[in-house]
């Protein structure tokens, strides 16, 4: 061996170990880097979650091989209209057709007789061609607390909450209905005119109602929060109002906050002891959340988290598991004290932890300019067919809102830049070159072809958003004042409820409390699209992806919404270099879309105009009256109908 060969080999002998280390982690990263190149699927996708209300893409989305970029085959909203338009049916189809079997359909659902008086809302319902005979679900679930307390307890209790401000009794005796302000030294600009519109809904049966009082909320906001222990363990509190109603509520109720409390701090105590609103950190904690940017991620542009749609509204939101979701709701900083004691209070909508009992509201039923479709003021008549209706050819491809800088109170200030109507108007309103990840058929003609673009926000929200905000409600109360207000959103002037009809999708947003346009919205040839978390008193007869489009809270999926139904806007087009970039807005729209947007808008102005109808808000109130009616008795037994 010669003298060079001895030196390497003592080399290698020496050095063995580090060697063998090299080459396994060379291997390793060969091997790693092999697979990567395989099969490289974005971190994003891999940590993405989702719940029953969502549509997941992920889900959708076929791989055809390593060297292939991702490729949407079938688009999500179909599918979700399809399934929606199928449990409509079924729902529809299945409602009682005889007396019979909506008693056997009342107790299988409830476990007890229909009330007394069941058989002439019966005869009512089938004289007024009322649909939805069986889907009371909401109703009995909003008076089932009260089966606790006693009828003596119940009419007890009915008089002490008329006598806190802004609640009103609608008195029945002998037949008649009456309005009753007992606080009338308590300046309201909306007294008694809820209570005012229930007693005309009751106006065709109130001569075969038993003597009874409703105390109707004069304001929009909800009212009765009760905290959990109260709810599940009643030996906890008083259960005997005899006292009168300040033994009950611990000394004099104040109509508002003041500095001693809020209504988040109120509605988290309706929560369970072990959820997260209850521990002071989770309850607290702001919702302002970091982005985090996956440096690994594919240069591939594919659909991102604003291209998830949900099922329904968020009317079921867990505030509970998730507190710091509050923040962007204005409800929970409304400055009007709630009632920590089951008090029956009837009042137009219902957000989750609330105990309120549903009714119509008003201005569903009166007829106005600015709430009511197809109202002409001048000849004070309802007509079909508003005056300022568009045909649906002629109709703007852009979503359209206006309104007021409402949603919320101030207790506690300095969050009313994350209320819903704020963080809409500022999205929309956005100039800048943050982007948007849209979804388009590319060709339009395409059910089965869809590729991904980022373009950017401004360019999108010129192209698709007509929003803007007509009146500052509490300037002062915002971050920065009104100076912060217009830099951040966009203002115009008002317009007239008709032209709204100009437009295909129509924006309906929670103001302090639900939209009293939604109805209006649906009566029109054009397409809701509602983000809320109420419930109201047709939520059980109404369908989400038929009747009108969910919006999450977020609304972050509405540009891909649009995308869907419309096509890809020239920015998008572009963005994406597509051949359609060449295409007249009209070519670039994709006839399935159209199609399908147009189907939701027919079946919402269908649903108005079969069971959306006054008649049908009085069928419901006629089914209230008689379930309050045997609450209100002492011998309830003796309220049970029979055949």
């Amino acid at each position: 061996m010669g003298p060079r060969k001895r030196v390497s080999f003592a080399f290698l002998r020496r050095h063995s170990g580090y060697i063998f280390m090299f080459c396994v982690l060379f291997a390793f990263m060969q091997l790693g880097f092999r697979n990567g190149r395989r099969k490289h699927l974005a971190i994003d996708e891999l940590a993405q979650q989702t719940d029953d209300n969502w549509i997941d893409p992920a889900k959708l989305i076929a791989f055809a091989d390593e060297k292939t970029p991702r490729v949407l085959t079938e688009h999500p909203i179909p599918q979700l209209m399809e399934e929606a338009e199928e449990k409509y049916r079924k729902k529809l189809g299945s409602q009682s057709k005889t007396l019979k079997a909506a008693v056997a359909e009342y107790r299988r659902r409830y476990g007890r007789a229909p009330p007394k008086g069941f058989d002439a809302w019966w005869q009512f319902a089938q004289k007024y061609e009322v649909r939805m005979i069986d889907e009371y679900d909401g109703l009995v679930n909003d008076l089932a607390p009260f089966w606790d307390l006693s009828g003596e307890e119940i009419r007890r209790r009915a008089l002490q909450v008329g006598e806190l401000p802004s609640i009103d009794l609608v008195r029945i005796r002998k037949g008649e209905a009456t309005v009753i302000n007992v606080n009338p030294n308590f300046h309201d600009t909306e007294v008694s005119a809820r209570a005012r519109g229930f007693r005309s809904m009751t106006g065709k049966f109130v001569h075969l109602l038993p003597d009874m009082d409703f105390p109707i909320n004069a304001k929009a906001e909800g009212r009765v929060l009760v905290p959990w222990e109260h709810r599940m363990y009643p030996n906890m509190t008083s259960q005997d109002s005899s006292g009168g109603i300040q033994k009950m509520l611990g000394g004099p109720f104040k109509p508002d906050w003041g500095e001693d409390g809020n209504i988040w701090e109120a509605w988290r105590r309706t929560c369970d002891p072990e959820s997260s609103a209850r521990r002071l950190f989770s309850s607290l904690r702001t919702s302002h959340n970091t982005q985090i940017k996956n440096h690994f991620a594919s240069s591939t542009v594919s659909p991102g988290s604003d291209f998830s749609f949900v099922k329904s509204t968020s009317s079921d939101e867990d505030y509970c598991s998730y507190p710091h979701a509050h923040y962007q709701q204005g409800h929970f900083f409304s400055d009007w004290r709630s009632i920590p004691v089951l008090y029956p209070v009837f009042s137009p909508a219902r957000a989750k932890g609330f105990m309120d009992i549903r009714i119509p509201s008003h201005y569903y039923y009166g007829s106005t300019k600015r709430y009511t479709y197809g109202w002409d003021s001048v000849n004070l008549e309802l007509k079909d067919v508003d005056p300022m209706e568009v045909p649906w050819e002629d109709k703007i491809d852009m979503i359209f809102w206006r309104g007021a800088t409402t949603g919320g109170g101030s207790h506690p200030p300095g969050f009313s830049d994350q209320y819903h109507r704020h963080r809409f108007l500022r999205m929309a309103s956005d100039k800048s070159n943050a982007t948007r990840v849209i979804t388009f058929a590319d060709p339009p003609t395409s059910g089965s072809s869809f590729v991904s673009a980022a373009v950017s926000v401004g360019q999108l929200n010129e192209e698709i958003m007509d929003a803007a905000f007509v009146k500052a409600v509490s300037a002062g109360s915002y971050p920065g004042g009104m100076a912060a207000l217009e830099r951040d959103h966009r203002f115009a002037d008002s317009v007239p409820l008709g032209r709204h009809w100009a437009y295909k999708y129509l924006i309906d947003m929670d103001g302090m409390s639900y939209s009293g346009r939604f109805l209006s919205f649906l009566a029109s040839d054009s397409v809701p699209l509602k983000s809320t978390v109420y419930d109201e008193f047709f939520t059980d007869w109404i369908q989400p992806w038929v009747h009108f489009i969910p919006l999450s809270a977020s609304y972050a999926e509405i540009y891909n919404i649009h995308a869907y139904f419309s096509g890809a806007t020239q920015s998008t087009v572009e963005a994406a270099n597509s051949t359609q970039k060449d295409l007249s807005p009209e070519e670039r729209k994709p006839t399935e879309g159209d199609k399908r947007l147009r189907r939701i808008a027919r079946a919402g102005k269908r649903w108005k105009r079969t069971v959306g109808r006054t008649l049908d808000m009085e069928a419901y109130v006629y089914r209230l009256c008689l379930e309050w009616a045997r609450l209100w008795a002492d011998d309830r037994d003796s309220m049970n109908f029979s055949l």
